[in-house]
């Protein structure tokens, strides 16, 4: 089900009414199965395989807990092992299989082998990074191996979190689940807040400027330097505006009932380091590489080159799990030798002083740099294929077609539609910095009340008049 669609605007208040009117005890069946109905919506037999990895690791995490010295190992692993294969044959396999078959061609090897023809389960990669942070923290002895089913299943299943995230560590969310929520006015009132900032995001910019970002990469060839700039720009706020609508939704819809999930992005662009970037961008995400993979990997502890190794090692790794392409590959190596680079560079103090800079200007002046940075990578990101991103970076830096006419498949969008679409990105990119001002407390307590009614209902009626209401999915969900 899509937040961004008709039936989830049904479905939200009669679950959410359902829920405070129920007794506590009752309340985590009845968000089990409006789950199971949510990610149902999708291919409903696909819920199976959720249920598999579900009962793997629902009783590993027993097993771990009541196990001593290397069986708590043995089953440690038998739960990432038997969780990651089924991620890799439904994520992975026609990957290795099309290189391997490609490779067999290219060294005169006449034998191939046949594609699985099935298709990705949404959400796959993020409910199972959620359920190996719980092995994982079991293993540790951070957390409790949960013994009701029915609750790890929800922890798993949560509807609002299920199919993109955030990527709840079990230490946050699984004592929620215990706890008895009242319906409380301030919890609804930011809820719905979100939410409305979310499917503002989603409807109203990134799907509206979807389809010129679309036609830009589908003939990068034909596309003059300028067109292939601005859909570059543009894809950097589609992204944006796409993902962390769906994370501030699901964060909203989780509130209005009471449960707290992490904050997933954090304006990401106005960083004024790669660093910062990350500590911004798919927060959720980002601490998960860096505590389950490199931190185990020796983290700051190894020396430089080793380090720098590893750095670049979670990132191949994090662009691997984005998608079965060679493109998200150089996506993560790429953002591994920004952070290499920048790790090098600090050595120097007038690097140093500018990255941590707190003067404004200065600030400015750096994220706008940072920003050039991470648009190059989004063009990998977004591309089809290598030679396609390839195609789009050429034609930018040799001035390629130097001509502002639009191309003939953009000019169905006509000369007012683009400036219309550049003037919703601009106030976005306004509202965005208000939003974020307003959240860190920089304004006057006593004019924010107001202030933020009049402008959530702006928002409200900007996405009934102008949203985009088309059954466009949101793009994390092919991860």
């Amino acid at each position: 089900m899509l937040f961004n669609s008709f039936e989830f605007l049904v479905f939200f208040p009669i679950v959410t009414i359902l829920y405070f009117v129920l007794p506590h005890k009752f309340r985590w069946l009845l968000l089990l199965a409006a789950s199971c109905v949510f990610y149902m919506f999708f291919i409903p037999y696909y819920i199976v395989i959720l249920f598999v990895t579900i009962v793997i690791d629902y009783l590993a995490g027993i097993w771990i807990e009541d196990s001593q010295g290397k069986r708590r190992k043995y089953y440690l692993w038998g739960s990432i092992v038997s969780t990651c294969l089924v991620l890799f044959i439904f994520k992975y396999y026609n990957f290795f299989i099309g290189n391997f078959n490609e490779l067999a061609k290219l060294i005169g090897w006449n034998y191939s082998l046949d594609l699985l023809g099935i298709i990705l389960p949404i959400g796959l990669s993020f409910h199972t990074f959620q359920s190996l942070s719980y092995v994982v923290e079991v293993y540790r002895g951070h957390q409790k191996a949960e013994r009701h089913f029915g609750i790890y299943s929800l922890y798993v299943m949560f509807y609002p979190q299920l199919v993109a995230g955030p990527i709840e560590r079990p230490q946050n969310i699984l004592h929620q689940f215990y706890e008895k929520h009242n319906l409380n006015y301030a919890d609804v009132s930011a809820g719905i807040k979100l939410m409305i900032w979310g499917l503002f995001k989603k409807v109203v910019i990134a799907d509206n400027i979807a389809e010129m970002v679309d036609i830009v990469f589908a003939h990068p060839d034909q596309m003059s330097w300028q067109w292939l700039l601005l859909g570059s720009y543009l894809f950097a706020i589609q992204i944006y505006c796409d993902f962390s609508g769906y994370s501030d939704m699901a964060i909203g819809a989780a509130r209005v009932m009471g449960y707290r999930l992490m904050e997933n992005f954090n304006t990401p662009y106005i960083s004024n380091s790669i660093k910062e970037f990350w500590s911004r961008w798919h927060i959720s995400l980002s601490t998960w590489f860096r505590d389950y993979v490199y931190i185990p990997l020796g983290g700051n502890r190894v020396p430089g080159a080793r380090k720098e190794l590893n750095l670049l090692a979670v990132f191949a790794v994090s662009g691997f799990w984005h998608g079965a392409n060679w493109t998200f590959v150089v996506w993560g190596l790429l953002h591994g030798f920004y952070n290499v680079l920048e790790n090098m560079m600090k050595k120097y103090n007038w690097f140093r002083s500018w990255i941590e800079t707190k003067v404004s200007w200065k600030r400015t002046i750096g994220a706008i740099i940072v920003f050039q940075f991470v648009v190059l990578g989004w063009i990998f990101f977004r591309a089809t294929s290598i030679h396609d991103a390839w195609l789009v970076i050429k034609g930018i830096l040799t001035g390629q077609h130097s001509s502002w006419a639009p191309p003939e498949e953009i000019m169905i969008f006509g000369y007012l539609s683009l400036a219309y679409k550049l003037l919703l990105v601009t106030l976005f990119m306004l509202m965005d910095l208000t939003i974020h001002r307003f959240t860190r407390g920089y304004y006057d307590h006593r004019t924010k009340h107001w202030f933020r009614l009049s402008f959530y209902a702006y928002l409200a009626a900007l996405i009934v008049l102008i949203g985009y209401w088309g059954d466009v999915e949101f793009i994390y969900f092919q991860f």
